[in-house]
């Protein structure tokens, strides 16, 4: 097993976050109408607007995709959500402009719950997409239901909303590259394509050990977080936040008897199994949409954690030439310097602990290159 968590876990949510965070939960199509409103409102700023090869940073949870956001996120060219879109993420023209009435105190950068050395203010970039995919799609956190959205995929209510939201956001933002970070979009990957042609992937993944370790360590983290404060297991489930804590679920990605295994194996005390089984089962999948689909394989570009710690330079570049952002040498300059391996935690796992990941995802890791471990 991976180091323990400190038993005292901070994951603050104020009052007035949850009581509106609760409020628009309870009411989704109301903010839907709400925001439809506010696309009409907008109509003559937002009709000359394109959306022109997206971004999407996703992948399984701790492999350092709040990392590379950061970095495409300080492009001038790139759009992205903030924490500070949150609660009301259906109208961010409105919500933005009720916020530069404000005041802009200056806000001191603070350790994110995840205890993982990123630091973040209220303008910090942050996945809060998710909120619109569950609106739109109620069963998408399902495991008894396929996760996966494919070409085959139509919803037109939630494409004509998505489309306009994203050019609501880049209005707000100033930005002509909408950006995003959704783990979720793992599984959603042709249905963006679909979407969007010109869409660039950036796929993270971390050696399984490592991964599940991390993994292992956030999930104690926030279910100790969340029994010290309820409000935080509301804050998580409102946002679209499953991956840890105490309703963790597992991600069906076209095998319910897969998930169902998966979310046994955690009920059983299996824990490291079960993690790596669900790495196998996103990786395995992200590996046959690959091979199978040569739009998509140009479309992502894979970043192997490890790569990016050991020569942050090179993957840095990598990445910013794969999504087509130019004039970008700065960021690799200002960021490669600062990305290592972490060292507040290592894994401990035992001998029969290791077997386990290795005899579930051995068979996937080496799709990606990596050597048994």
């Amino acid at each position: 097993m991976s180091n323990p968590s400190p038993a005292n876990v901070e994951l603050p949510v104020a009052k007035w976050v949850d009581r509106v965070g609760g409020h628009i939960a309870r009411h989704r199509s109301l903010w839907v109408r709400l925001g439809n409103l506010e696309t009409r409102a907008l109509a003559d700023k937002i009709q000359p607007i394109g959306i022109r090869q997206p971004i999407y940073v996703t992948g399984l949870a701790r492999a350092g995709s709040t990392l590379l956001l950061e970095v495409l996120a300080q492009h001038r060219e790139t759009a992205t959500h903030q924490y500070q879109d949150y609660p009301p993420v259906y109208t961010p023209y409105w919500w933005n402009w009720f916020l530069g009435f404000m005041p802009q105190g200056d806000t001191e950068p603070v350790e994110r719950a995840h205890q993982d050395r990123i630091r973040i203010t209220p303008k910090s970039p942050e996945a809060m997409e998710e909120i619109l995919w569950m609106t739109f799609f109620p069963a998408i956190h399902d495991p008894t239901a396929s996760n996966v959205l494919d070409d085959r995929t139509q919803h037109p209510a939630f494409e004509a909303f998505y489309r306009d939201h994203i050019r609501k956001l880049l209005l707000v933002r100033g930005g002509s590259r909408y950006l995003a970070k959704a783990n979720y979009d793992i599984t959603r990957l042709a249905y963006l394509l679909k979407l969007f042609p010109d869409a660039r992937f950036v796929v993270p993944i971390r050696d399984p050990v490592h991964h599940v370790a991390s993994l292992q360590k956030q999930h104690r983290l926030f279910c100790r977080g969340e029994t010290q404060n309820p409000r935080a297991l509301e804050h998580m489930r409102r946002v679209g936040h499953f991956e840890f804590g105490l309703d963790r679920r597992p991600i069906n990605v076209g095998d319910a008897d897969g998930a169902a295994a998966i979310a046994r194996l955690w009920e059983q005390g299996e824990e490291v199994r079960g993690l790596a089984r669900q790495w196998h089962a996103i990786y395995g999948h992200l590996a046959d949409r690959l091979e199978a689909d040569a739009a998509l394989r140009d479309a992502v570009l894979v970043i192997p954690y490890e790569e990016l710690c050991q020569r942050p330079h090179e993957r840095l570049e990598a990445m910013l030439a794969h999504v087509r952002l130019d004039d970008a040498d700065h960021l690799v300059d200002a960021h490669a310097p600062n990305i290592s391996a972490p060292t507040y935690y290592r894994p401990t796992f035992s001998d029969d602990e290791l077997a386990a990941i290795h005899e579930e995802t051995a068979a996937t890791a080496a799709r990606f290159g990596y050597a048994p471990s």
